[in-house]
Formats: structure tokens, C-alpha cells, sequence
């Protein structure tokens, strides 16, 4: 009776496994899963979370018993559910990188740079057959450059630069012909440079490298100060004769190559205009033979497929309008809801080429605080930007909107919002300024996360101007006097920005709207400056939030925001300073500093001939049309 029930519980337990491991194969179909029925993704990525130190717990949802990780932070999949992209950059990551990493075979782009990770580069990274973009610069990783890393056969951008990397280049690196942009400056990397390498490439900072290998003492006597190019003078002057002779025959063939290759080109843009076709990206394929395109991380998108996402870019689906175009919310064939922004003035972007550099450049600027650009679609006329589709709108929207946003959340976005600025202004690579922050351009996700929106959009329509604007853009009332006066803009112009947004969530009104109904627009930094002097922070502070916030924390987010909108550039705060600043870090001194220095030149400010921000922006204010098309650019851009 006893072996009875035992074979029964025994065969029920067998049973039950057995289900377990149908179902999680059911939930992860497109993943591998290990003999115990456990996805070898979620086992590599668990892997590296353990071995790394999150102090601000962005890896919080990685979770050791989800059937797939494809819903994680800082994680991508691919439509089949693999994982293609490990990204966050600049999270104050410490700990070492697990060699667990190369056990992602489908990885293309791991970004993790602007971190604090050391040890040793996992050689196992050289498994990752389809990594296309690795990035690791900026963290304290030490020990040689992987010689593995030539495995990685469609590696194309490369970046190890400012670590504290030792030993010679890896040589094998020179037979990597796909690579097109390699970086290793300032590190303490020695010896010669191998002969080829990348098409772009930097060891500036690395006072023991050689140029060339043939120097006498290759110890460190021969700095090198700029780029490398791929043919030096030196290897040239030291050849002879029959070198030179082979130089000569080289050049000849090349110029012949080009030559060919513009009367190609030529041919090509002659024809297709001919046959009315559009110059660069659309391809004609049908619909059902269809093949997604990428570029870089980027989906290319047809017309036919966004028109159909958007319902012929029905009003219905028209979810934001401003001075660069119409956003409108689409459904895409896999059921992915996204965001797709239809641009005006065409003529004004340039040409594909252009247009294609900086949509490129715009998508390797990735945080979590920056709204990631999915793709895009250019013809002939059109110009389309793809986004993901952010369902809790803006927070212009939010502060209006029912239920009232607590004051906890309010703090949560001025941070997430001032984090992605930071990157923008210190730690993208180039540098980017938004020049339009107010609350309509701040977005908010489905955890009401603050992200900056269409941050590149500004540089991606104005690439042929120089750094001086000579038309102004942003929203009257967010604009910094010296924007208005000179229409130069610096990354001190958003900065004066954001402090007019502190303002507008804490107060809940919109700058451009405080003061409409005395004809003062603008007025509103005047009136929290007065406010504030006489101690009266309770008129200030949003009315719907009732008595549900702490007071201390609305004088400290207050003088922050008086900090960034002062009237000299050199004055405001670096978006670093403001982080801190928020984070409880450096405010008293700050402030204390502002005062001292106010109270010093009070006599200059007090000249007749000085006026109040509100007269400053008087000569903006007026209710023509003109006036409001040339400066309003409302609404998510």
C-alpha cells in the first residue's frame, strides 16, 4: 500500500515537471532553453547583474526566474524574442563584467560606457559573431585588449577609449576590414601600431605607443600627439624605391576607382530621377517578400507601412502638433504601438546622405532618460521619424490631467529629466542642445519616468547653420535672455530652460500661460523670485496637491530653479551641478555663493536702464500671429 502512494506522488511530480517545461517552451518559442527548461539568455544576463554594482537598481526587474528577459531594463530583443542590445550607459555601474556576456550570440550593440567597471574585458566577447557596436569607453577596465575581439567578424564601431588598458594593440585586430571606427585614446597601451587598421581610428593618449614599430627605443619616446592615418609618412620615406613605384601604381588605380565610382553615381541619381524613384533608402519590394532593413539599430520604415500604422494619418490618431511637425500614434503589423512624426519643410533637412549621417548620430546618443529613436522613412517628399509610443503623454499634459501628479512624482521627473540633459551636454559625443526643455517636450512613460524628447531634432533640421542661430527657437517664457538678444545658443540656454520648468511643477502652471490675463506673459519667474523673498512658498506650490508635499523640499527645488534662470549665462549652474544639486548635494553652498554675489551687484541690477525678465520678454509677447508662428513651438516636437 506504502510503494503504492510513493509511485503515485512520484509520477504526479513527474507530471507536473513535465507541464512546467511545456509551458515555459510554449513562452519562450524563439529562445533556447537549457536541459532544465531555462532560457540561456535570462542565465547569461543574470550572470552579468551579479557580477556588477547597481547603486541605482536600473537592473531591478532583471529577474533569475522569467521565462524570457525581453520586458527587462536595458534590454532589446528582436522581434523572434532574442536579445540584440544590452545598453545603459552612464548608470554609476561599478563591479567587473561577467564573462557570461559571450554566451549572447545574438548581441549587436552593447553600450556600456560612461560607467565605473573594471577589471579585465572578457575575452569571451569574442563568441559574439554579431556584435555590430561595442562600446566601453569611459570605466576603469585594465589588462590587454582582448586578442578575441577579431572573431567578432561584424564588428563595425568599436570604442575603448578613457580606461586603463596595458599591453600592445592586438594584432589581429589589423585584419579586421569590416571595422570602420576604432577608438583606444587614453589608455596606457605601448609598442607599435599594427600597419591597417580601422578607416577611422585614435591612440591619442597613449604615450607609449610608436607610430610606426621601426623607431630605435619603442618606450615611450615617440608620443603621439592627433589620429593615426592608415598610411604614414615615415613607412613611406623608408621604403625606396620600388615602394614608391608601388605608391604610384596604387594611386593611379585609386583615382581610376573613383573616377568610375562618380560617373556610377551619377548614373544612378540620373536614372532614378528619371524614373521618378527617390534617391536613397526606400526600396520597391512587395509587401509579402518585405525583409525589415536595418541601419545600424535603426529599422527603415516604407511610407505604405507607417500610412497603414497611422490609418492614412487619420486626426483621430494626431496625439501632438509643433513647429517641426505632426505626431501622430500608430499600430504596427507585430501590434508594437509607436509614435510617428511626420516633419515639415522637407526642402529645409538636405539630402539623404546628410539626413541619413544624422538620424545615425541622433541614435547612438542612448540613456534611459532620452526618448530612443526606433527608425524612419524618407522619400521624395517625406521625412518620418518613428518613436515609441509614450502612454502617459507629456507633463505639460499630466499636470493638467486627471489624477494630479504626487509631489514624489514630480521630484522623480525633474531628476530623470536633468539626467538626460547631462548626458546631452557632457557626456554625448557630440554634444547636443536641445534648446526647446519645457514640459511639453518632457514625456512620460508607462512608470511615469521622465524622458526628453526629440532632443536631436533641433540639430538634425538646423545642420547647415553655424553655432549662431539666427532664428530663435524655443516657447516665450523658456527662453534665456541672452538666446533672445544674441540668438546664440549654449547648453546654459536649456539650462535656463529647466529652471522654468522646475517652476512649472511645482507651481502646475505653464510659463506661457502665467500672467496672460494682466497681458505680463512671462512674468512668472518674476513673481516666484518676489514670492520667495517673502517667504510665501505655499502661493507657489500647485493648488491640487493640497497639503501633500514637503516644504523643505519645495524651497530646495525652488532655489535650484532660481539658480538655473539667473541672467548671466556664467551664473547658471552646469546640468552636473543641477543632478547634484537635486540629488541633495551642493545646494547650500550654491545658493549661498548666488546671494553673496546679488547682493554685491544689486546696485548695477537697479539702474534705470535694467528691466525686469518680464519686460525683457514684452517685445515677444504680443498676440500677432506672426510673432506666435515665428517663436511658439508648442507641443512634442
Amino acid at each position: 500500500m506504502e510503494e503504492t502512494r510513493t509511485r503515485r506522488v512520484v509520477t504526479h511530480s513527474y507530471v507536473f515537471r513535465s507541464l512546467i517545461f511545456f509551458f515555459l517552451l510554449l513562452g519562450s518559442s524563439s529562445a533556447e532553453l537549457t536541459d532544465k527548461g531555462v532560457n540561456y539568455e535570462v542565465l547569461a544576463l543574470m550572470g552579468i547583474k551579479n557580477s556588477l554594482v547597481d547603486p541605482h537598481e536600473v537592473l531591478k526587474n532583471w529577474d533569475e526566474t522569467a521565462v524570457d528577459p525581453c520586458s527587462w531594463n536595458m534590454v532589446s530583443c528582436s522581434p523572434d524574442g532574442l536579445v540584440i542590445t544590452l545598453g545603459a550607459p552612464s548608470q554609476n555601474l561599478s563591479g567587473t563584467l561577467a564573462p557570461s556576456i559571450g554566451n549572447l550570440t545574438n548581441l549587436q550593440t552593447v553600450l556600456l560606457q560612461n560607467n565605473y567597471i573594471s577589471g579585465h574585458i572578457p575575452s569571451e566577447i569574442g563568441r559574439l559573431v554579431k556584435l555590430k557596436t561595442l562600446d566601453l569607453s569611459s570605466n576603469n577596465f585594465t589588462g590587454q585588449i582582448p586578442d578575441t575581439l577579431s572573431h567578432s567578424t561584424s564588428l563595425q564601431y568599436l570604442r575603448l577609449n578613457n580606461n586603463t588598458l596595458t599591453g600592445t594593440i592586438p594584432s589581429s585586430l589589423a585584419n579586421m576590414t569590416q571595422l570602420t571606427f576604432l577608438d583606444l585614446s587614453y589608455n596606457n597601451l605601448s609598442g607599435p601600431v599594427p600597419r591597417s587598421l580601422a578607416k577611422t581610428f585614435n591612440v591619442m593618449g597613449n604615450p607609449q605607443i610608436c607610430p610606426t614599430g621601426t623607431e630605435k627605443d619603442c618606450n615611450g619616446t615617440q608620443p603621439i600627439p592627433m589620429y593615426l592615418s592608415l598610411n604614414n609618412s615615415q613607412n613611406v620615406a623608408s621604403s625606396g624605391r620600388s615602394k614608391s613605384r608601388r605608391l604610384a601604381v596604387a594611386f593611379g588605380l585609386s583615382v581610376t576607382c573613383v573616377c568610375l565610382l562618380i560617373l556610377g553615381f551619377g548614373f544612378l541619381l540620373w536614372w532614378r530621377r528619371r524614373h521618378n524613384q527617390q534617391v536613397f533608402f526606400d526600396v520597391n519590394v512587395s509587401e509579402q517578400n518585405r525583409e525589415d532593413l536595418c541601419l545600424g539599430n535603426l529599422r527603415r520604415f516604407s511610407f505604405k507601412e507607417l500610412q497603414a500604422a497611422t490609418n492614412n494619418f487619420s486626426s483621430k490618431n494626431l496625439i501632438g502638433k509643433g513647429g517641426f511637425g505632426n505626431v501622430y500614434k500608430g499600430h504596427l503589423q507585430d501590434n508594437s504601438v509607436v509614435a510617428v512624426k511626420r516633419l515639415k519643410d522637407v526642402n529645409a533637412i538636405g539630402g539623404e546622405i546628410q539626413f541619413q549621417m544624422e538620424v545615425e548620430m541622433i541614435s547612438l546618443a542612448v540613456h534611459r532618460n532620452l526618448l530612443r529613436l526606433y527608425g524612419f522613412c524618407t522619400t521624395s517628399s517625406e521625412r518620418l521619424l518613428v518613436y515609441p509610443y509614450m502612454s502617459n503623454g507629456s507633463v505639460a499634459f499630466r499636470l493638467k490631467a486627471k489624477p494630479v501628479l504626487d509631489w514624489g512624482t514630480r521630484k522623480r521627473i525633474a531628476l530623470g529629466a536633468a539626467r538626460g540633459l547631462l548626458y546631452l551636454h557632457e557626456q554625448c559625443d557630440p554634444k547636443i542642445i536641445h534648446r526647446d526643455v519645457k514640459a511639453a517636450n518632457i514625456l512620460l512613460d508607462d512608470f511615469c519616468e521622465a524622458v526628453v524628447g526629440d532632443f536631436g531634432l533641433a540639430k538634425l533640421l538646423d545642420h547647415r547653420e553655424s553655432h549662431v542661430t539666427t532664428a530663435v527657437r524655443g516657447t516665450v517664457g523658456h527662453i534665456a535672455p541672452e538666446y533672445l538678444s544674441t540668438g546664440q545658443s549654449s547648453e546654459k540656454t536649456d539650462v535656463f530652460g529647466f529652471g522654468i520648468l522646475l517652476l512649472e511643477l511645482i507651481s502646475g502652471l505653464r510659463a506661457l500661460e502665467f500672467g496672460k490675463a494682466a497681458n505680463q506673459k512671462g512674468a512668472m519667474l518674476d513673481w516666484v523670485k518676489k514670492v520667495h523673498q517673502e517667504k510665501k512658498l505655499e502661493l507657489i506650490v500647485d493648488k491640487d496637491l493640497k497639503n501633500n508635499y514637503d516644504r523643505i523640499e519645495v524651497e530646495e527645488m525652488v532655489q535650484v530653479a532660481l539658480l538655473c534662470t539667473q541672467y548671466l549665462p556664467s551664473h547658471r549652474p552646469k546640468m552636473s551641478e543641477v543632478v547634484r544639486m537635486l540629488e541633495g548635494d551642493g545646494l547650500a553652498e550654491k545658493w549661498e555663493a548666488s546671494q553673496q554675489r546679488n547682493s554685491e551687484t544689486h546696485r548695477s541690477y537697479s539702474r534705470p536702464n535694467e528691466f525686469s525678465s518680464s519686460e525683457r520678454y514684452s517685445d515677444l509677447t504680443d498676440d500677432s500671429t506672426l510673432l506666435v508662428q515665428a517663436m511658439e513651438l508648442s507641443g512634442p516636437r
